[in-house]
């Protein structure tokens, strides 16, 4: 009972987060300290999720580890560089995968769903896997089923990371070819 209490608040949580980004949206109250954390209380809850999968399934612990580094690391940087260059909202992009994933609401909640389905999946595996059919257990065929999905995710992520990266580079360039700029026109 305790489990799936716990699923079904994590389930519901996801829900709500997703009706607060609309909400706001809808009714213009957006802000940065929300878009903030919106960020920060979705990577904690993944992070926790894949804490506990590690201790259900160390085999796979680098895995989980690497998807929840490559996970913040990569909202963090592409947050980050939004703030640095003033940018309007952190879902703008002039990559063309960032573009359609922020830009077609279809495309990013079937992304977030699956992935969110594929750790949530583990997670009940761990405690009932289900019935075994055709020598596999019933969720472990549904895991396999959303896995691709969360790591097509997480090579998003891969793309956020680095197109924060040369969005933060180059805005370091620009801020040290302006300041030699600057002093040698002092001089």
């Amino acid at each position: 009972l305790f489990i799936i209490c716990v699923h079904a608040s994590y389930a519901v949580s996801a829900i709500l987060d997703a009706f607060d980004g609309w909400a706001a949206r809808t009714y213009n109250q957006s802000s940065r300290f929300g878009a903030m954390l919106d960020q920060l209380t979705d990577r904690c809850g993944t992070m926790a999720l894949c804490m506990a999968l590690c201790r259900f399934y160390p085999a796979w612990m680098f895995w989980l580890q690497m998807s929840t580094v490559i996970d913040i690391a990569s909202h963090w940087l592409h947050l980050h560089a939004t703030d640095l260059t003033h940018a309007d909202s952190h879902k703008k992009s002039d990559n063309p995968i960032l573009h359609l994933y922020y830009t077609n609401r279809t495309f990013l909640g079937f992304m977030c769903a699956g992935n969110e389905a594929f750790y949530q999946i583990l997670y009940l595996r761990a405690f009932y896997p289900g019935p075994s059919i055709f020598g596999a257990h019933l969720l472990s065929y549904f895991a396999a089923l959303a896995f691709p999905i969360a790591l097509v995710k997480s090579l998003i992520s891969l793309v956020h990371l680095v197109t924060a990266a040369q969005t933060v580079v180059k805005y370091d360039t620009d801020a040290i070819l302006a300041k030699r700029h600057q002093t040698a026109k002092n001089d």
